[in-house]
């Protein structure tokens, strides 16, 4: 990706492969397709802060803004009609089919990005214990980039895109799912902030 023009409010994290999967899978110029991407682009924004902010951590930046942009590209197979998604699987699952999209493009490490970032991530444990319809396995960010991008995400809703979540509100949102995922984000804003 070319050098992002931050100097351009609207500037844009479309370029190359993000815009060609994008274009892909919401071709057409509607309100799902305007949902997921300014939440995306507010995502990329607090994450690319986080780059900027933390030359030490030596992320790695053009990663960071073509994962930021497709982390939802699976809510379009989600049914959730209050943010336009009128697909057949429980929102829940909208990491894990974003990530079985982005290996069929085969964007792997993109594709990890999508799967790990719902909540502050999820265990095993965790999918087992809430009967949630997801695969028996752990769903964490690992890397430094995953959990940039997760952490990033829960400052934004797709439901109030015009709202930025305070560090309080994200972790009063966080611990209605439990303490694990609060702890992981609480370690994140060490790190991050």
């Amino acid at each position: 990706m070319n050098k992002i023009r931050e100097s351009n409010h609207q500037s844009s994290f479309m370029e190359g492969m993000v815009r060609l999967i994008i274009d892909k899978y919401y071709p057409e110029d509607n309100e799902l397709r305007r949902i997921l991407l300014t939440h995306s682009q507010s995502v990329t924004r607090r994450a690319l802060q986080i780059v900027s902010f933390h030359p030490e951590l030596k992320l790695d930046r053009q990663f960071i803004t073509e994962a930021a942009m497709l982390h939802d590209i699976g809510i379009v197979r989600c049914n959730a009609p209050s943010i336009c998604c009128y697909g057949t699987e429980p929102y829940l699952c909208h990491g894990r089919l974003g990530a079985e999209m982005l290996r069929a493009e085969g964007y792997e490490r993109h594709a990890r990005v999508c799967e790990r970032h719902t909540g502050a991530g999820l265990t095993a444990a965790e999918i087992i214990s809430q009967n949630l319809p997801l695969p028996h396995q752990d769903f964490l960010p690992e890397t430094l980039e995953e959990q940039v991008i997760c952490y990033a995400d829960k400052f934004y809703s797709k439901t109030r895109l015009d709202k930025e979540k305070t560090i309080a509100s994200a972790e009063r949102s966080l611990a209605k799912f439990g303490a694990d995922g609060l702890q992981r984000f609480r370690h994140w804003e060490t790190l991050f902030e």
